[in-house]
């Protein structure tokens, strides 16, 4: 496209997304725009002369109109071979972008290759609203992703969201001491939504809940270290009445009477003894996907629900957390342990190891102190418990 002249805007907004939605039910906070003094780094060097065609996706259109549902991995992945690797798609064009976690729907955004290397421009569409005759439009396109501020997320955000207040790793069993549903209504065992439980123990003021089953620990694949406890989420629920002590006719003593609670939503039934926790704030941060700035490996602890495998959009529980480096955002390489076997060759005398083979991406959304949540982004084998996982 080396000779193609688009007009460009004379004030461009922000070029790359890169925020991500964590958080519960409540109202938005604000958006963190942070860039890494690394990041800012990466994409100053590559600004010098962009980047070599060779780094290019074999498929990387002229151009690209950013549209509702696009995300910056989308984008990332759409210019370049390595989606993570957006500092280096923002240094393309660091003159234009001067923040790269801003993208919008309706910008173009426009290939230039020239002496064997490419940059990226943001060109304004011809006649105020029309996009260029050559702009390339993918489709099918994924749901709508945009945040509060009209920007897009980095990732799709409806495949973790869902996780992000279900997914606790608690470093002691902190629910044991939590309140809990003692019974329901005519004596039902378990409960749906729309039905009434009563809880005991101290809500500390809190009205909205969500309600997790009996924590389980979760241990290292290699080690045996226990990293913590994991409460499978059961739903959520709301406060609608007090607890009190009323006297009982005949009684000596007063007699504790339950608070209430209206069951809002289940993933699966409640129960009695399923223990309360407050729905925690809203919490709106932005990131981008990026590798982890220095080695790091280690294997996959859980797969979050009941599945023996799991597979594409499917989330899995890292053994590595905060104490190791780990960071929201972080994509790492999935490898699966090449097994033991027999060289058939020479009657089986000797045990051979084959190689690992790397099958997938995962995408570190929630992360703890011991622990993380990663989302499998994709996988070409079925993911196991003990797979393990690299920088890229």
């Amino acid at each position: 496209m080396g000779s193609r002249r688009f007009r460009l805007a004379a004030v461009c907004r922000p070029m790359l997304a890169a925020a991500v939605l964590l958080g519960g039910a409540q109202a938005a906070q604000a958006v963190d725009l942070t860039v890494t003094p690394g990041q800012r780094a990466t994409a100053q060097q590559v600004a010098q002369a962009g980047v070599p065609l060779s780094e290019l996706s074999p498929t990387a259109p002229d151009s690209h109109t950013v549209q509702r549902g696009d995300t910056l991995w989308d984008i990332s992945k759409l210019f370049l071979k390595s989606p993570w690797r957006w500092p280096e798609l923002w240094g393309m064009n660091l003159e234009q972008i001067r923040n790269p976690h801003l993208i919008y729907p309706g910008q173009v955004l426009v290939l230039v290759k020239i002496d064997g290397r490419a940059t990226l421009r943001v060109a304004q569409p011809v006649d105020g609203g029309s996009a260029p005759t050559n702009t390339v439009k993918l489709s099918p396109r994924v749901r709508s992703e945009l945040l509060d501020n009209g920007a897009i997320a980095s990732i799709p955000l409806h495949l973790i969201v869902p996780f992000l207040n279900e997914a606790i790793v608690m470093d002691s069993d902190e629910l044991g001491g939590a309140p809990r549903i003692v019974a329901a209504q005519e004596g039902r065992v378990m409960l749906s939504r729309g039905e009434t439980a009563y809880v005991r123990g101290d809500l500390k003021g809190a009205r909205d809940f969500r309600l997790f089953r009996e924590s389980r620990p979760l241990k290292d694949p290699a080690t045996d270290e226990l990293l913590g406890f994991e409460a499978p989420f059961v739903g959520t629920a709301e406060f609608t009445r007090a607890a009190e002590l009323r006297a009982v006719e005949g009684g000596k003593a007063a007699v504790e009477v339950p608070a209430s609670f209206r069951i809002t939503s289940v993933r699966q039934e409640a129960g009695i003894g399923d223990r309360l926790s407050p729905v925690p704030q809203r919490d709106f941060s932005a990131y981008a996907p990026h590798a982890p700035a220095s080695p790091i490996s280690g294997q996959i602890v859980s797969l979050y629900g009941d599945a023996l495998t799991a597979g594409q959009n499917q989330i899995v529980a890292l053994n590595r957390g905060a104490r190791d480096g780990v960071e929201r955002g972080h994509v790492l390489a999935l490898w699966r342990n090449g097994p033991l076997t027999a060289d058939r060759t020479d009657g089986g005398k000797t045990a051979i190891k084959l190689p690992d083979e790397r099958i997938g991406l995962l995408f570190v959304f929630r992360v703890f102190n011991r622990v993380s949540y990663a989302l499998i982004v994709s996988s070409i084998d079925p993911v196991g418990r003990g797979d393990r996982f690299t920088q890229p």
